[in-house]
C-alpha cells in the first residue's frame, strides 16, 4: 500500500470507520517503531520507557483523538511524532527528572539536517522552550517540532504546515537560532 492508501484509510478512520484504523496500524507500525526507537535512542540508557511502549501509549492517545483532519501520511507521521514526544515529556516531568536544573545539559540543534539529542539531554528543558516559541510565533514552533522531533524533511514539512519549502527553511534557521539563545539563557541561570 502506498502513501495514498495510508491517507485514505486516514480520511476513513477521520469519518468514523473504526476498521480503517485496524487496517492502518498494521501499514504504519513499523514506522512508528522506528520512531519511538529514535526517541528512545536520545534519552538516558537506564531509562525504563521502552520504544514498543511509546509506540503503544501514543496508539492509545491516537484512538482518543478527535477531529484531526488528516492531511497526509506525513501529517499523521508529525502528529505521531509530537505525541511520542509528549509522552516522554510527561514521562519525565513525572518522575521529577531534572528537577529544578539538576544534571541539566545543554541541548544542541546544531547540524541542523541530522540534529539528535544526546541521550542525558534536558528533554523537558526544550520542551519548556518550544512552549514558549509557540507562545510567541506557534509555526516556528511547529516547524521546529516537525523536523527536529518527526524527522520530517522540508518537503513534508511544507506539506504538513501548507507552506513554501523556502519558508520551512527560514523558520527553521531562525527557531533553531532562538532556542540556542532561550536554552543558553536558562542554562546560564541554572
Amino acid at each position: 500500500m502506498g502513501s495514498k492508501d495510508v491517507t485514505q484509510l486516514l480520511v476513513d478512520w477521520r469519518k468514523g470507520k473504526p476498521e480503517a484504523f485496524d487496517q492502518l496500524t498494521p501499514l504504519v507500525y513499523n514506522e512508528l517503531r522506528r520512531l519511538a526507537q529514535r526517541y528512545r535512542n536520545k534519552e538516558r540508557p537506564d531509562h525504563t520507557l521502552q520504544a514498543t511502549d511509546l509506540v503503544h501509549e501514543a496508539y492509545l492517545r491516537l484512538i482518543q483523538v478527535d477531529g484531526i483532519d488528516w492531511q497526509s501520511r506525513a501529517h499523521f507521521y508529525a502528529i505521531s511524532a509530537r505525541l511520542m514526544r509528549q509522552i516522554l515529556v510527561d514521562y519525565a516531568r513525572t518522575r521529577g527528572y531534572l528537577k529544578r536544573g539538576g544534571n541539566a545539559q545543554r541541548v544542541s540543534l546544531d547540524a541542523a539536517e541530522t540534529a539528535s539529542l544526546k541521550p542525558d539531554s534536558d528533554l523537558v528543558a526544550l520542551d519548556d522552550a518550544l512552549r514558549l516559541l509557540a507562545e510567541t510565533d506557534q509555526r516556528k514552533a511547529d516547524v521546529i517540532e516537525l523536523r527536529f522531533f518527526g524527522g520530517l524533511t522540508v518537503e513534508e514539512t511544507a506539506e504538513v504546515l501548507k507552506i513554501s519549502t523556502d519558508t520551512v527553511k527560514r523558520d527553521w534557521r531562525l527557531a533553531k537560532s532562538w532556542l540556542l539563545r532561550e536554552l543558553d539563557a536558562k542554562q546560564a541561570q541554572s
